[in-house]
This record gives structure tokens, sequence and C-alpha cells, in this order.
């Protein structure tokens, strides 16, 4: 059973669902704490002028207290309608334009609460784009409290894993000799990035999945 986790994301970069396309099971972690300026609830679209940053704007206050399903929103701010309009300024002349943006349009309909409930529809969404089967399940289902490497261990015992893919960070607090005991081999993701087409002249990588949704030719290049 091969296993990955991440943090919910906001229109997650492409190594981001090559972690999920390569797994069995991959573990939402709806229950860690929020990380402040990461890209939990922000990414990058390339546009005319160069990338920008889509943010959903949530409310930070003792966010260090806070975990993931805890952050609320700002709901003064008409994100969603702010967010429509660059896609659509951005990706107008896109290959798959026609055929995403309506959908889109109906995705950024719901309200929402809370930046989990965004990320976790927004997930949903992509995965079905990309035509990615993998089941996903909640860490919030799972009822573990444990930290860090021991968090992670007890995600793969949780769900039966004999393999777990870590993003490239895992290095700096995995301790991989516990899961080598357990019969559970751990892989460091080394994701390279693939070229596709894109506008706007020189090629960017590491932009949010929609820029690659918007423009390759291939979804199976992921």
């Amino acid at each position: 059973m091969i296993m990955s986790a991440h943090q919910p994301a906001y229109l997650p970069w492409l190594g981001y669902f090559d972690k999920i396309k390569r797994s069995d099971i991959f573990i939402f972690l709806d229950t860690v704490q929020y990380e402040k300026n990461s890209f939990t609830n922000r990414n990058k679209i390339k546009t005319a002028n160069g990338p920008i940053w889509l943010t959903v704007p949530v409310i930070k206050t003792d966010h260090f207290n806070k975990i993931m399903s805890e952050m609320l929103l700002d709901k003064n701010s008409r994100w969603q309608k702010k967010h429509l309009n660059s896609i659509y300024m951005s990706y107008r002349k896109a290959s798959h334009f026609d055929e995403l943006y309506p959908r889109l349009e109906n995705l950024y309909q719901k309200e929402y609460s809370n930046i989990v409930d965004v990320t976790w529809d927004h997930l949903m969404f992509w995965l079905d784009i990309l035509n990615i089967k993998t089941k996903l399940v909640k860490s919030s289902a799972l009822n573990i409290a444990s930290k860090k490497s021991d968090f992670i261990f007890d995600l793969c015992k949780a769900v039966n894993a004999d393999y777990y893919i870590s993003g490239a960070m895992g290095q700096d607090y995995l301790e991989t000799e516990r899961f080598d005991r357990a019969g559970i081999e751990v892989e460091f993701q080394n994701y390279r990035h693939p070229v596709y087409p894109q506008l706007y002249g020189e090629f960017i990588p590491s932009m949010g999945i929609i820029d690659f949704a918007m423009n390759a030719a291939d979804y199976s290049i992921i």
C-alpha cells in the first residue's frame, strides 16, 4: 500500500498531484497546524505581466494555536469574484479555457467558512479534471494525535501502508530508522517538473495547477 500525505493547499503545484497520482491512498492533513505564508491558502498563476498570487483570505488571529480546520475565512473579501476575474483575464486565450472556465465559474459560486472546505472542494475538482482516482482520507477521520515523524508513522500504520512518499522537506524531520524497522519504505520526492505549452513567453515552472490544466496538451505528463 503506497501512501502520501500533505496539508491542504489552494491551487497546488504539479508535484502535489504527482504524489497523489503515484499513491494508493492520500491523507489530506486537515488536523495539522496552519502555517502562515505557506501554500495552504495561496498560489501563483501566470499573467501577461508575469506571475501573481491568488490568495484566499484567512483570519490569522492566534493561528499558532489552531489546526487547519479551525482557520476561518475573512468574509469581508470578495476573493472568489477577484480570482475568477484574474483567471479569465489570464487564460481566456488558453487551449482549454472554453471547457474549463464554465466549470470553474460553478466551483467559485459556493460559499465557505473555512480554508479546509475550500481546499478540499478544489482538490476534488482538479482530481476529476486530471482523472486521478486515488483514494483520499482526511486525517481528522483517523483520530491520530501524535506529532511530526510519529504522526506520519502512525498514519502509515492506520492505513496499512508499507511505502510512504514524502515531500523533499520530510528529510528534515522524519526518523526513517523507525519506518525501516516497521517495514515501511520511505521515498523523498524528487519531482522533475515537465515543460508544457504556456502563454506569455518563456516557460515558468511551479505555477498553480490551473496554469497546467488550462494550457497542457497532455494531462498525463504530471
